[in-house]
């Protein structure tokens, strides 16, 4: 197997297990350590897969996206501090829109129940848990819907959000970075969200902080366009001040 065919590889272990370790892949590949380390890096730097302490897990991209079953198994106490403390951000809001993925889901879970709630979403999966809500009113965006994250994109579904004016967007994202903003895979789904943005009058990021320094296909919004970004202590204090420098209050869980 030559060099080429062993990153190829990797990559695929990678999508396919979310994540690989280097001790695993040198076993499995029969080449030292150094190798699988050196295969990473080059991976790393074609923006393929992200390097962690002893290992890698795969960026998201135009070809490549992972499924909301799989972000149900990943960083999941991380991911329920995150959706716990931006639900506290719902201040006096009346209509909420909240994003397809995993962590916003979990945001919906946190919202309050004893008050009333108009909840806009294209997540089958967040209409799915607000439904039996006595106080709760859901709006569920109509359209195609995408297996992979179980919601709604096309034009059905941005012009009906056209139509609203909404307090507070929870808005999640594939890839956030100080330099290109934030991104998706799919420019469908990105349609969605740009208008999720222009019809909030507030916006806030919840996402693990994997998601920093990652870029993939579709841009839809600036850092500076939220009020707030919550993400877990994963994310270090000095890079959580840089993004703050951009505008958006950066809470740590």
């Amino acid at each position: 197997m030559d060099t080429e065919e062993r990153r190829r590889g990797i990559l695929e272990t990678a999508r396919l297990d979310g994540s690989v370790d280097v001790n695993r892949l040198a076993a499995r590949f029969q080449v030292a350590k150094e190798t699988i380390r050196r295969d990473l890096h080059a991976l790393e730097e074609h923006g393929l897969v992200r390097r962690t302490h002893g290992g890698a897990y795969p960026v998201e991209s135009a070809g490549f996206e992972t499924t909301l079953a799989v972000r149900t198994t990943r960083h999941v106490p991380q991911k329920s501090r995150i959706a716990a403390a931006a639900a506290d951000l719902l201040g006096d809001a009346e209509t909420v829109f909240v994003d397809e993925g995993f962590t916003p889901q979990l945001v919906a879970e946190a919202l309050p129940r004893d008050r009333p709630l108009t909840v806009v979403t294209a997540s089958l999966a967040v209409a799915t848990v607000l439904a039996d809500a006595e106080k709760i009113s859901v709006l569920l965006l109509g359209g195609r819907v995408r297996g992979g994250t179980m919601a709604t994109v096309d034009h059905w579904a941005t012009r009906m959000l056209a139509d609203f004016v909404i307090d507070l967007a929870y808005v999640g994202a594939n890839g956030i970075s100080r330099e290109y903003g934030l991104t998706t895979p799919d420019p469908a789904v990105s349609e969605v969200k740009s208008q999720a943005m222009r019809s909030a009058r507030r916006r806030v990021f919840a996402g693990i902080h994997t998601k920093f320094g990652a870029v993939s296909f579709c841009r839809f919004a600036d850092v500076g366009d939220f009020e707030a970004i919550v993400t877990d202590a994963g994310l270090p204090s000095a890079e959580a001040q840089r993004y703050s420098l951009l505008g958006p209050h950066v809470i740590r869980v």
